[in-house]
């Protein structure tokens, strides 16, 4: 490596890891303690009895969600307590006792993870005061954690006791990482392998519609996300008890109106010495289009093209800040600062999070849900924002249509 490759290197690897997920905290508001805590299998739980609980009466189980390392529930609370909506007050409230489920790796295989979320029921049911039925589900990744967990249960002959199964902008069809954000990661993995590493996680292969492993390949469905959906098939797909009804919200609309974002768009550009040529844009549709030029320190400056995808950046769906947060992350870097027109993508379209179609196409994204669309998903019910919101956003909207659906 030479010397302008080592300064770069030791600038990277010197600063935080770009994680392309929900956070960092926003707030120094630091939660109450827990009631309990309980050490589950690849995880742990933090307990709140609801208003008038002296122990847990009607729990509520809320998994967590990707990102790198390990579960910070701090900033789980932060996220269902301190946004638009005080969601985790009203449940207590409301007499609902609480229980956060995290990971000691997010990033670890859904099926994984899963194990924490089955002990945290049994649990749930073992310490539960009374017979009020469980409410299990979770935010983002988390709603797929506990897809698996309910059905694996009822494969195996575990009773799960669950009446209400949410999920709360999943990606049950797929979610999606802009390729030029993909190939970014692995084309500056030699400088530091902590932004391609999330991308090759086990969770991230999992659950991305498209992937690439390397800045060189052609995107394509992971062996992992096979593996994953093969997993799902071989418990049911869905819990199936006929106790338990399950529940989606959207962070998008059913209308069809996209975010805004346009196609073909430059959403970073290069300035800094390390990185001018560098170039990432919005996905369009069509064959060999342009979605990256990279030149990171080296004098060459590779293309990267694609053919056959969908104009999805800007389609509806919870969106996430992964333009931005990269970009945040390289103008604190000396030689590496961008410019940033575009900060948001879509992440999970609303078509995934309902678990109506694949997003393969402009048309799979883009076409209006009808009501008639609605009745072949596994649902019994949805919500869907009224408009393209952040990824996860706990809103009043969303939040009381869902304390109006708990048993």
């Amino acid at each position: 490596m030479s010397t302008t490759e080592e300064q770069a290197a030791e600038a990277f690897r010197s600063g935080p890891p770009i994680v392309l997920a929900p956070g960092p905290r926003t707030t120094d508001r630091i939660p109450p303690p827990p009631n309990d805590v309980w050490d589950l299998p690849h995880g742990t739980a933090w307990v709140y009895h609801g208003e008038g609980n002296g122990r847990l009466t009607r729990p509520v189980l809320m998994a967590d969600g990707f990102s790198t390392g390990p579960s910070d529930l701090g900033f789980t609370w932060e996220n269902l307590e301190y946004g638009p909506y005080p969601l985790l007050s009203e449940l207590r409230r409301r007499g609902r006792d609480v229980v956060l489920i995290g990971y000691h790796e997010r990033s670890a295989s859904i099926l994984q993870n899963a194990e924490a979320v089955i002990a945290a029921v049994i649990e749930a049911i073992d310490r539960r005061v009374g017979d009020h039925p469980l409410t299990v589900g979770g935010f983002s990744m988390g709603g797929l954690v506990a897809r698996y967990a309910l059905a694996k249960m009822e494969t195996v002959g575990i009773e799960h006791q669950t009446q209400l199964y949410y999920s709360y902008d999943t990606p049950h069809t797929g979610a999606w990482i802009p390729l030029a954000l993909q190939a970014f990661a692995h084309y500056t993995k030699k400088l530091d392998p902590r932004f391609s590493d999330q991308i090759n996680s086990p969770a991230a292969q999992e659950l991305l519609w498209q992937h690439i492993a390397s800045w060189e390949d052609k995107p394509a469905t992971s062996e992992l996300r096979f593996s994953l959906l093969r997993a799902l098939e071989e418990v049911g797909n869905w819990p199936r008890s006929r106790q338990t009804r399950l529940i989606a919200l959207a962070n998008g609309p059913d209308t069809g109106a996209g975010n805004g974002v346009a196609p073909g768009a430059e959403a970073v550009t290069g300035r800094g010495l390390a990185v001018t040529g560098t170039e990432l844009r919005t996905q369009s549709e069509g064959d060999d289009q342009l979605v990256a030029k990279l030149r990171v320190v080296t004098v060459p400056t590779r293309e990267i093209r694609t053919s056959g995808l969908p104009d999805i950046d800007g389609a509806p769906g919870g969106a996430l800040h992964g333009f931005g947060i990269l970009a945040d992350a390289l103008n604190e870097t000396l030689g590496f600062g961008v410019d940033n027109p575009i900060r948001e993508h879509c992440f999970v379209p609303a078509v995934s999070a309902v678990a109506l179609r694949e997003p393969a196409t402009h048309d799979d994204l883009y076409t209006p849900i009808s009501d008639e669309e609605l009745e072949e998903t596994p649902f019994h019910a949805v919500k869907f924002a009224s408009q393209n919101e952040t990824h996860t956003l706990v809103t009043e909207e969303l939040s009381t249509w869902f304390l109006d659906q708990l048993p």
